[in-house]
């Protein structure tokens, strides 16, 4: 088979033809770093009544007190309107809200601008979550994560459409031709493994009819969802290596700086190291991942706001996030770009040739038909 331009590789779009906007809060407090503060601040907004619950919510054109909306899928939070509202705070779920920065969010549709309901219905164990990120940005072009992501403004694309890991979120007939090619089994979580290893900033994704080459480029992309998702064992720097605090943290640090030479993370008298200089330079979408997961933990909010009810100390539990932060990015930074130099393409006009392109409108929608009761506004029932 002759060589082909890059030109002709498949574009991601295709490739996981089913993408979603990411949700927009429309307001900060309802997530945070600590699940504790978002009851707090829940509370704080029932106790408040009137004009004080008001300010305090924090309206939009899009949400205010008396928006009437239904129950996000999957969730028991209330549905009357927020002006008369009462009871405990829904429990906060775990979310992306920034690159490699896991959060917690209320899970209540009354308080989210766009909550996009659809992520929600398929968002479970088994599914993973693609997100994009601004295509002038340093660092990975994709993350991959288990959780609710909360970046913008990349798209979205699950690897699922429907719970439970049923049918993925593939071009049709993609799978039964990669398999029919590479004369080997090829399941959703490989494509999005080798998608990971190869995606170029352009979004386009180079395929292979090469075994040899796939199973190497799916090793290494099944590397990098490990990192990324951060689901399974503790991941460990080689050597023996690993960082821990070396000088105790204060109770609030306000200050984060890096010394090269010491290989030593600063967080105003509090030292953690070895951090490797990899792990501090690692950028996603242009900015330091460790500045940015620092600053959202000791920003200070404005007075008087629901956002500033947060922890009084730094929290023991964010010290061992920091930690396993740090190995995580040392890891991605460290490994090495997997190279396809395989001359047998899968091209996109090969896959116009086989039918799997173009991809049929009904592949970019949200599946139709799913399980499941939703209360709407009020209590009602909401119908699917």
């Amino acid at each position: 088979m002759p060589s082909v331009t890059h030109d002709d590789a498949p574009p991601l779009a295709d490739l996981m033809p089913w993408s979603v906007a990411p949700p927009r809060l429309g307001r900060g407090w309802p997530t945070g770093p600590d699940a504790a503060s978002l009851k707090a601040r829940w509370d704080a907004l029932l106790k408040a009544e009137g004009p004080d619950r008001e300010a305090l919510f924090e309206p939009t054109r899009a949400r205010t007190l008396r928006s009437a909306v239904g129950q996000l899928p999957g969730h028991t939070g209330g549905t009357e309107r927020l002006a008369r509202a009462s009871g405990p705070c829904p429990e906060p779920v775990r979310v992306l809200h920034a690159p490699f920065d896991e959060q917690w969010l209320i899970p209540d549709h009354r308080l989210i601008d766009a909550a996009r309901p659809e992520l929600w219905r398929v968002a479970d164990a088994e599914q993973v979550f693609v997100v994009e990120t601004p295509a002038d940005g340093q660092g990975p072009q994709l993350l991959a994560t288990s959780l609710l992501p909360l970046l913008r403004p990349g798209r979205v694309r699950p690897l699922y459409r429907r719970p439970d890991g049923a049918e993925p979120n593939l071009a049709p007939g993609l799978l039964e031709h990669l398999r029919a090619r590479l004369g080997a089994p090829v399941e959703p979580l490989d494509v999005l493994a080798w998608i990971l290893a190869v995606v170029r900033p352009d979004l386009t994704v180079p395929l292979t009819g090469d075994p040899d080459v796939w199973s190497r480029g799916v090793e290494s992309g099944h590397r990098t969802l490990w990192l990324m998702r951060r689901d399974g064992d503790r991941p460990k720097l080689p050597g023996g290596r690993r960082p821990y605090v070396r000088a105790p943290l204060p109770s609030r640090p306000l200050v984060l700086d890096y010394d090269r030479d010491e290989e030593a993370l600063l967080l105003d008298d509090g030292r953690v190291s070895p951090v490797p200089p990899a792990a501090w330079d690692f950028e996603a979408g242009g900015v330091r991942v460790l500045e940015q997961w620092f600053a959202a933990r000791v920003a200070e909010p404005e007075s008087g706001t629901l956002a500033a009810i947060r922890p009084a100390t730094w929290p023991q539990t964010w010290t061992s996030e920091l930690l396993e932060l740090i190995t995580v990015l040392a890891l991605l930074a460290d490994a090495q770009p997997f190279q396809d130099e395989s001359t047998s393409r899968i091209t996109a006009t090969d896959l116009r040739e086989a039918g799997v392109l173009p991809v049929p409108e009904s592949a970019r929608c949200p599946a139709s038909v799913l399980d499941g009761h939703e209360e709407g506004p009020e209590g009602q029932l909401s119908l699917l």
